[in-house]
């Protein structure tokens, strides 16, 4: 049987595999695109029904093709991104296969650099680009696995409050994901924990501008890694009502019950670190520190805009930060339910390729491996702060299709 041959293998349809398309076809370059289910799968089945998207709407573009919006200040929804990429595919002419799973790429033993051995059959090809993204597999604490009867679903997983039983819920993990849905369930009536680890709090808005316009003006996005600082937590912030900043101690008069992190059980017994008070004041440390960065720059250019001094007031500690919560039964607090906002892990245990490094992830510069041929693309700072936006991959996908231009 013949083996289907190809220049570039894309894996991968998202907005990471998408853009790289259309920089190959811009060169004339010949690929192909497999997506394991549907394009754009993970905004489909892996995002909660009220999720809001962190960028504004004036924010969201790729290569030749903006965002269509009303509103350029609003936050857009799960669906309506899926639509948009889905709209790209179609307008770039992808040649997307979806359905179609790579379950494992080696070496060749014929003339071609790769084979990938896929559901549809084998394919080799001269290069890849792995576009998977730099959200693979949920990470799950086995913390209580053992307990049956207690609802526990990864943020991943989430849809919405009524999904869940009836009862108080803890949210685990004080991350954007995490601090959204706990701010859903709070406002749906539920009584909510949350456990907050180290967290890299930033303004929504700052001055009159939003903060991924101050992140573009200040071309902060455009940091390269080797800038890169010691703090690696995400941003947090949130598109959800209208966008606001996130201040856990806001939540606290919400009503949401704030821990520490969650470290060992016994049976439904948590034990709960005595951290929460230094959580809050890194995030607080963060947040001073972006807004002097503001004030700084504004006044270096003489930019005419308002002063905010009251963005610098700070909320009174609610009573958990002065007496920390050590110990949380879940059964006497009444809770049922159980989110791991815990974050993701790369899983590239099908590629086998000597090209990782002792953490299971790529070596690379700027996406090109040591291994000729083979590209990352979408994976957090890949070459700069903005290379797994949405909107940011376009810079690293131009640089990919012009390393493999340049080979022919």
């Amino acid at each position: 049987m013949a083996i289907e041959h190809v220049e570039t293998l894309i894996v991968g349809g998202g907005q990471a595999g998408l853009t790289a398309s259309h920089m190959l076809s811009r060169r004339g370059r010949p690929h192909v695109v497999l997506e394991r289910a549907r394009i754009a799968e993970r905004w489909r089945s892996e995002r909660w029904d009220g999720l809001r998207f962190q960028f504004p709407n004036w924010s969201v573009q790729l290569p030749d093709f903006p965002f269509r919006h009303a509103d350029p200040d609003g936050f857009t929804t799960s669906p309506d991104i899926v639509e948009f990429l889905t709209a790209y595919a179609a307008f770039i002419a992808a040649p997307v296969r979806c359905g179609v799973d790579v379950t494992r790429l080696q070496r060749a033993a014929s003339g071609a650099r790769f084979r990938a051995e896929t559901s549809a059959g084998p394919i080799v090809a001269d290069n890849v680009i792995v576009a998977t993204g730099p959200y693979q597999r949920p990470v799950m604490p086995a913390l209580l696995h053992d307990q049956p009867g207690l609802f526990q679903v990864h943020a991943s997983r989430y849809r919405a409050p009524e999904q869940l039983p009836a009862g108080a819920v803890l949210v685990v993990g004080g991350g954007a994901s995490g601090a959204q849905i706990a701010e859903e369930l709070v406002r749906a009536g539920r009584r909510v924990f949350l456990s907050v680890g180290h967290h890299r709090r930033m303004p929504r808005r700052y001055r009159g501008r939003d903060l991924i316009r101050w992140l573009a003006e200040m071309k902060l996005d455009q940091t390269p890694v080797d800038k890169r600082g010691p703090d690696r937590a995400l941003p947090l912030i949130t598109g959800a009502y209208g966008g606001h900043t996130i201040d856990f101690r806001q939540f606290a008069m919400q009503g949401i019950t704030l821990l520490g992190r969650v470290t060992s059980n016994q049976g439904r017994v948590l034990a709960i670190a005595r951290d929460l008070a230094d959580s809050l004041a890194a995030g607080d440390a963060a947040y001073g520190a972006f807004l002097d960065l503001v004030d700084a720059y504004v006044a270096r250019h003489g930019l005419d805009v308002p002063a905010e001094p009251g963005a610098r007031a700070q909320l009174a500690d609610p009573p958990e930060v002065r007496e920390p919560i050590r110990r949380l039964d879940l059964d006497a607090a009444g809770i049922s339910a159980v989110i791991w906002s815990t974050g993701y892990a790369c899983d590239f245990g099908w590629i086998d390729l000597p090209v990782f490094g002792d953490e299971g992830l790529p070596r690379h510069r700027d996406g090109v491996t040591e291994v000729p041929g083979l590209y990352f693309l979408g994976l957090m700072w890949l070459s700069r702060m903005s290379s797994s936006f949405l909107s940011g991959v376009a810079f690293d996908a131009e640089h990919l299709a012009e390393h493999i231009a340049g080979q022919k």
